[in-house]
């Protein structure tokens, strides 16, 4: 069984037995044809739908879907995610925060964070001066500021650890 949650707010069990499509323990009538242009028609209780896959984030394992010109992000559970959870351990707080690394050689003009901070997906955590141009690096994901590695007004290498996450 999958579930499914579609814009953090509806959560859907999906299962399927031969070819039979169930929602909610509920028996639905449904057909999807995957279109050359990369568009979804799909068959749903005897009702037409076209789909657009505007993304796909397969390390979150979310897909957002345009319909009818409204966005759904729809966000899957597998059963591993779900029995993992149900254990009170989730697989994305396990993931080990990856360092923050200098993406060009440039002047680290500013540090924005200081260790133990908390800091969450989109957080500026330092302006790296590079070609003339200040560029804000920010957190790729949640996580605690576990050291910083380099001090204002230092020149990096391309691959140099800026800032170590946990």
């Amino acid at each position: 069984m999958l579930q499914a949650k579609v814009n953090d707010k509806n959560t859907f069990s999906i299962t399927k037995d031969g070819d039979q499509l169930c929602i909610n323990e509920q028996a639905v009538n449904w057909d999807e044809q995957w279109q050359p242009n990369g568009m979804i028609s799909i068959l749903y209780n005897n009702k037409s739908y076209t789909a657009v896959i505007e993304g796909v984030d397969k390390k979150n394992k979310e897909v957002s879907l345009a319909i009818k010109g409204r966005t759904y992000k729809v966000a899957i559970k597998e059963p591993i995610d779900q029995l993992l959870s149900s254990m009170g351990m989730d697989l994305k707080a396990m993931q080990k925060a990856e360092p923050v690394k200098a993406p060009m050689p440039g002047l680290v003009l500013r540090v924005l964070v200081e260790p133990g901070q908390q800091i969450n997906k989109g957080d500026g955590l330092l302006i790296l001066e590079a070609m003339k141009m200040e560029n804000i690096l920010k957190a790729g994901n949640s996580a605690t500021v576990k050291a910083i590695k380099v001090a204002e007004r230092t020149a990096v290498e391309k691959g140099a650890i800026l800032i170590e996450l946990e």
